[in-house]
C-alpha cells in the first residue's frame, strides 16, 4: 500500500499548496521519495505528469472562481501562480475554450477537473505472469539520451525510432531500454537503447555509445503480452497499482529495464518483459 499512500499523501500536498509556488521536487520530498522516481510513478499511476496535474487543476479552480465571483482576472491569474495575465489568458483559452472575460458572463460553459484520489480497485482474478531472478553485475551497451518527464512520452519513441534508422541495431542489438535514475538535484534523466554486453547481441560498439555497469539484484521481471507501447504501459500501472502494494518485495530506486524480443511489435502476441530491481519487504 506504500506508494499508494504516498501518492494520495503528495495529492494533498499539492491541493494545498495550488496557490503557491512550488517544484516537484517539493512534493516529492513531502513523501519521502525522489523526485525522479515520484514522477514516474505518477504519470504511470494517472496518465499525467506532475505539472500537468498542477495547471489543469489550478485553470479549473481558476474558472469556478471567475464565475462564482465578481473577481479581476489580473487578481486570479496571481492567485494561481501566474506571472502575466497573458500567459494566464493563453493558457485559460486552451483548457477552457474561452477567454477569462468570456468565462465570466452568466452560462458560458467551462470545463472542471476534479482532484485525483489514487485507490486500489480489486477487479476480475487478472493473471500477472512475473518471476523472481537473481543477477550479478552486468553491463548494457547503449547509446544514450538526457529526457525529462514532460516531453519523454513523445520523444524516447523518437529516439527508439531514430536509433534504427541509422542503423545502430547492426551493431548493438536494440533489445534493451534502460532508465537510470536521475542524479540528485537534477531534473533530467538518461535513457539507454542498446543490449547487454555479450558477443551474441554487440558485434561492434559505434562511436557515441557508452557501457553501462548495472549492480547486482534481485529483479521482478514481468511479461508483457500485446502491441506496444500499450502493453508495457498497462504492466506498469498494473504494477504499481496492483502488484506492489500485496507483493512480499518493494521496488529499489535504481535502474529499471524493458527487454524487447524479436518479432513484430504490433501483434497482440508481441512479448516483451519489464525488469525491476527489488528486495523483501522489512517486517514490521
Amino acid at each position: 500500500m506504500e506508494w499508494v499512500r504516498s501518492l494520495n499523501n503528495a495529492i494533498e500536498y499539492i491541493e494545498e499548496n495550488l496557490c503557491q509556488e512550488f517544484t516537484c521536487a517539493d512534493v516529492a520530498n513531502s513523501v519521502f521519495l525522489s523526485g525522479f522516481h515520484f514522477q514516474r510513478v505518477f504519470s504511470r499511476m494517472t496518465g499525467l505528469t506532475v505539472s500537468e496535474y498542477v495547471r489543469n487543476r489550478r485553470i479549473s479552480l481558476a474558472g469556478a472562481e471567475l464565475q462564482a465571483r465578481e473577481s479581476k482576472v489580473i487578481d486570479v491569474a496571481m492567485k494561481y501562480c501566474y506571472e502575466t495575465p497573458e500567459s494566464f489568458a493563453k493558457a485559460f483559452k486552451r483548457f477552457h475554450g474561452v477567454t477569462p472575460m468570456q468565462a465570466k458572463r452568466k452560462g458560458v460553459p467551462l470545463k472542471y477537473f476534479a482532484r485525483l484520489t489514487i485507490k486500489i480497485v480489486m477487479e476480475g482474478g487478472d493473471v500477472m505472469n512475473y518471476r523472481i531472478v537473481d543477477k550479478g553485475i552486468f553491463t548494457v551497451v547503449a547509446k544514450t539520451r538526457e529526457f525529462v518527464d514532460e516531453t519523454s512520452a513523445i520523444e524516447i519513441p523518437k529516439f527508439w525510432n531514430e536509433y534504427f534508422a541509422k542503423g545502430y541495431h547492426k551493431k548493438v542489438c536494440g533489445a534493451i531500454g534502460i532508465c537510470c535514475a536521475a542524479e540528485e538535484g537534477k531534473s533530467s534523466w538518461k535513457y539507454g537503447i542498446g543490449a547487454e554486453d555479450t558477443p551474441k547481441f554487440v558485434k561492434d560498439i559505434p562511436e557515441g555509445f557508452e557501457k553501462i555497469q548495472v549492480p547486482a539484484y534481485t529483479w521482478a521481471i514481468f511479461t508483457c503480452v500485446g502491441a506496444m507501447p500499450d502493453a508495457i504501459q498497462n504492466t506498469w500501472k498494473r504494477i504499481y497499482s496492483e502488484w506492489l502494494p500485496q507483493a512480499e518485495y518493494e521496488m529499489i530506486q535504481d535502474y529499471d529495464i524493458e527487454y524487447y524480443t524479436e518479432g513484430n511489435t504490433q501483434s497482440p502476441d508481441y512479448v516483451s518483459e519489464i525488469w525491476i530491481p527489488v528486495r523483501k519487504k522489512s517486517q514490521m
